[in-house]
């Protein structure tokens, strides 16, 4: 079983509507049972040891029903489980591994709305779990579900201090040579993980903080706001007059900035701005970005006199392009950012601070630090996909795309790519002519639905 040949696991776990399969609660008892027979296998423990796993969660309703079939999923297996409540996914990365457990599970569903959930699992290492795990537990989640003996079932126990290890885990990646003191920075958290726990990072580090989206209630999460919805950021930032302005996901792990003036930075434009930093610290070898990186932003890392690769969109392939080229800085323009020498994943807040300390560091503002990045114009259209529909071997789609490259020619490039996470397609068209990127992207959005409809 191939990864493209996977039943339930897709770039980022297992996703879908809450209700429907997979996100029903049996199937979830079964992915956890799944899941820990796999470790109890791989684990070479004392003996009379359990396997351990954590539990964290965003902030959607489902969570709390996803949290408990989990649980007895991974204890009918005879795997220990500590449950952390709603943190952020990176900081079940962090403290998986902190804490020396065998796995991480994050029930999030990220940036997609409240009726959607997920299961997304690291490794011990905090990494994302590789493929031949994840097809070792596909493989044992439809066979019948069994139990351990009574006296070998898994323990739970929940974790009081976990929010509160990953805010002192964050500020260590911030130098101790600079503070924040001075700034005042609008924080959005989209009603999502980090609501309790990025305001907290920033504030202690010196900024005047103006929370934005920090009251979930279990249906808001996404809701109008966050780093897919930065407008919201854009408004308060304005309005507060704040002097920066910084959006998180749902499950925090995707950054989106504003500056002072409203103007809206994304990965792209972040990771230029990290990069140009430690090019001048001398603590850069390469960048990883991916096949939706923008143009402009591959010739501004040219420019430093860096390497520049692009990997497959999701943050898994760029963080397994940086582990083959050894390098420590990639991500992806949606705002996906990794730090490796700070974490072991994408992590929002982290980020954020890197750019920050990068800004302190060289006295500068974003639109300072940017001045060398013209990004080539670039619209991207996602589509409604049917399930299954196999869009490659559309004669119309591809007679629309190649039309499409012959008139960008060589100032312009065409992508089209499924989501790996919703039923779609997504059209995107780069090039120098703004209105021609526009016209040609509309044009092969129309043949798409045309086909599809």
């Amino acid at each position: 079983m191939t990864g493209m040949e996977r039943k339930y696991f897709g770039t980022d776990g297992v996703r879908g509507r809450v209700g429907e399969q997979p996100i029903t609660p049996d199937f979830v008892m079964r992915l956890g049972y799944a899941a820990g027979l796999a470790l109890v296998r791989r684990e070479q423990l004392p003996h009379g040891e359990h396997p351990a796993v954590l539990i964290g969660k965003d902030t959607r309703i489902s969570g709390y029903m996803l949290e408990a079939a989990l649980e007895a999923g991974f204890a009918a297996a005879g795997v220990d489980v500590m449950l952390a409540g709603p943190i952020p996914t990176p900081a079940v990365a962090y403290l998986t591994r902190a804490l020396r457990l065998q796995a991480g599970v994050v029930i999030s569903a990220s940036h997609n709305p409240y009726f959607d959930n997920g299961i997304k699992f690291f490794s011990a290492s905090g990494a994302k779990l590789p493929d031949s795990i994840e097809t070792e537990i596909e493989e044992q989640v439809d066979r019948p579900m069994g139990c351990v003996d009574p006296a070998h079932l898994g323990k739970a126990r929940r974790i009081p201090d976990a929010a509160g290890r990953y805010i002192e885990f964050c500020k260590s990646t911030f130098p101790n040579e600079l503070d924040l003191r001075g700034l005042r920075i609008a924080i959005d958290c989209a009603h999502g993980a980090a609501y309790h726990i990025a305001p907290s990072v920033f504030h202690e580090l010196g900024a005047e903080v103006l929370p934005v989206a920090v009251e979930p209630n279990g249906l808001n999460i996404n809701d109008g706001v966050g780093a897919t919805r930065p407008e919201s950021l854009r408004r308060a930032v304005l309005e507060k007059g704040a002097d920066l302005g910084i959006a998180l996901d749902g499950d925090g792990d995707r950054l989106i900035m504003v500056d002072g003036e409203g103007e809206l930075y994304d990965g792209d434009k972040l990771i230029y701005v990290i990069a140009a930093a430690r090019k001048a610290a001398g603590r850069l070898d390469g960048v990883v970005g991916t096949l939706m990186s923008n143009l402009g932003f591959e010739h501004a890392i040219g420019r430093l006199g860096v390497p520049f690769d692009r990997a497959r969109v999701g943050d898994r392939y760029v963080l397994e392009r940086l582990q083959e080229r050894g390098w420590k800085l990639g991500g992806e323009n949606s705002g996906h950012i990794i730090c490796l020498d700070c974490h072991t994943t994408g992590d929002a807040i982290v980020s954020a601070l890197q750019v920050l300390a990068a800004l302190r560091q060289g006295g500068l503002s974003l639109a300072q630090a940017c001045a060398d990045v013209r990004f080539y114009p670039q619209k991207l259209i996602n589509v409604s996909l049917p399930n299954g529909y196999p869009w490659l071997n559309s004669e119309a789609i591809r007679a629309a795309r190649e039309r499409a490259e012959r008139e960008l020619a060589e100032s312009g490039r065409v992508l089209l790519r499924p989501s790996g996470t919703e039923p779609l397609l997504r059209v995107m068209v780069e090039g120098r002519d703004g209105d021609q990127v526009e016209r040609l992207a509309r044009m092969i959005a129309d043949v798409v639905l045309e086909e599809t409809s």
